[in-house]
């Protein structure tokens, strides 16, 4: 008897009969059969099935059911304790952010979005308005002087996104926390 053994670098294409799938699985093949009613094992045709899709759906159904059962249910016991302590912490975590935003410590992504928008539109407009300007000042001047104005110009522009303002990130629920000590002092 001659002994067979072919590389085979791709096996995607392998199809595979219940009762082999069954061997190589180590379940019944009547459980074969169920699987595949149930689309873990991929058919390829009546009594045939994918192999290498099949075996990794099975797989990943035996990883999915693992998980779950690691899970803990409603009906396991809960330590009160613990649950309040998680709540209070949790409680606590939200009540600081709030207490930063209205600092103007962080800021809501909706607010950096409108001011970088405004910043950004702006910036891009006098940008685009650059040739228009400059174009009769430097006309029949010499390379040093367009050079320099150019430059100047574009400094200019670039001054705008340099100087931003912390407050225009501020939200609508921004408080203002300093206290003015003259009234206080009466």
């Amino acid at each position: 008897m001659e002994n067979s053994s072919k590389k085979i670098g791709d096996i995607s294409a392998i199809t595979v009969s219940s009762k082999v799938l069954s061997e190589i699985i180590g379940v019944s093949d009547r459980r074969v059969r169920q699987l595949g009613e149930e689309g873990i094992f991929v058919r390829a045709a009546k009594g045939r099935y994918k192999l290498a899709e099949s075996v990794r759906n099975y797989i990943l159904t035996l990883k999915l059911t693992n998980d779950s059962n690691n899970i803990p249910s409603v009906d396991d016991e809960l330590d009160l304790e613990q649950e309040k302590a998680k709540k209070e912490r949790i409680n606590r975590l939200i009540a600081e952010l709030k207490l930063a935003k209205m600092k103007g410590e962080v800021h809501s992504s909706k607010d950096v979005e409108n001011v970088m928008t405004d910043m950004l539109s702006s910036f891009k407009s006098r940008l685009m308005n650059l040739p228009a300007k400059v174009s009769p000042i430097i006309t029949d001047r010499d390379t040093g002087y367009i050079n320099d104005y150019l430059t100047n110009e574009i400094l200019n522009i670039l001054m705008e996104l340099k100087d931003y303002n912390p407050e225009s990130f501020y939200g609508d629920d921004y408080i203002d926390l300093e206290v003015d000590s003259e009234v206080y002092d009466e």
